[in-house]
């Protein structure tokens, strides 16, 4: 957030409050247009045709960094040592998004 917050003027908080509502503003807009189930058959087909039998998806986690939270702070530092949440992504055979967490 510093970078951004040096490059436009504005404190880190400032940034992270803009950060968090841009993120409300995408799953409230578009996220049921991303996310979709599919047809569950399909999608495990396409996995089996691709060399993974049985598979209905790939999923995988990454952690997004975020500014500390005055409360309960130490629940959101990472292995590495920064503050961060866990977004977990679930894919279909085509790598359209399943589900998101």
């Amino acid at each position: 957030y510093r970078s951004v917050a040096n490059h436009f003027g504005v404190g880190k908080s400032t940034v992270g409050i803009a950060v968090m509502q841009v993120a409300n503003a995408i799953v409230e807009l578009l996220l049921s247009k991303v996310v979709t189930l599919g047809n569950v058959q399909v999608i495990v087909d396409g996995f089996a045709a691709m060399g993974f039998p049985n598979c209905g998806g790939a999923i995988d986690r990454t952690h997004i960094p975020i500014l500390g939270p005055d409360h309960q702070a130490s629940q959101y530092i990472n292995r590495k040592g920064y503050f961060s949440m866990v977004l977990q992504a679930l894919v279909d055979h085509k790598g359209h998004f399943t589900n998101i967490n």
